[in-house]
C-alpha cells in the first residue's frame, strides 16, 4: 500500500487537485489501483452542480492520470528522484487521453477506485488503460498517456 504521505512526495497535486487518497495495489510496471474518498466537501460540488452533485467526468480522468503517474514513477528505473517541493527531481507530465467515456455518475459518498494498467511503455514514455469502479460497476474508462520529465 501507498499512504498518503508517500502520494504527496510523488505527485506535485495538493489540496484542492490531489485526487488520490492512496493506493491499494500496486505491480511495478504493471498495474496500480487507488483510491479516492468522494466527499460532499469537494469544493467542485458547490457549482456542478448544486442540488444535484455530481463528480465532474474531466476530474475523474485527471484522478486516474495521478494513479498513471504514481505507477510510472515508482515504476521507473533508478535514478528518478521524489518530487519534493522545489528540490529538483522528475516530474510526471499527462500527454494525451483517448476513448474516454462515462457510464454512471460519480457522487458524494462513493469510494471511486481508480484501476491503470500499462498497455505500453518506452523509454520515458508510458500509456495506460484507466478504469474507474464505485461499488464494482465501471463509472469512467480512458486510455492515458504520460511521461517523465526532468523538473
Amino acid at each position: 500500500m501507498i499512504d498518503i504521505n508517500e502520494i504527496l512526495k510523488i505527485l506535485p497535486h495538493r489540496y484542492p487537485f490531489l485526487l488520490v487518497d492512496r493506493v491499494v495495489e500496486f505491480e511495478a510496471g504493471k498495474k496500480a489501483k487507488g483510491i479516492k474518498n468522494v466527499t460532499i466537501n469537494e469544493p467542485f460540488f458547490q457549482g456542478h452542480f448544486p442540488g444535484h452533485p455530481i463528480m465532474p467526468g474531466v476530474l475523474i480522468i485527471e484522478a486516474m492520470a495521478q494513479v498513471g503517474g504514481i505507477l510510472a514513477f515508482k515504476s521507473a528505473p533508478p535514478p528518478v528522484p521524489l518530487m519534493e517541493g522545489d528540490k529538483g527531481g522528475g516530474a510526471v507530465y499527462f500527454m494525451g487521453i483517448d476513448k474516454a467515456k462515462f457510464r454512471k455518475p460519480v457522487l458524494p459518498g462513493d469510494r471511486l477506485e481508480l484501476v491503470l494498467e500499462v498497455t505500453k511503455q518506452r523509454g520515458v514514455i508510458w500509456v495506460f488503460k484507466g478504469e474507474a469502479f464505485v461499488d464494482g460497476n465501471l463509472v469512467s474508462e480512458a486510455e492515458l498517456m504520460a511521461t517523465i520529465v526532468d523538473k
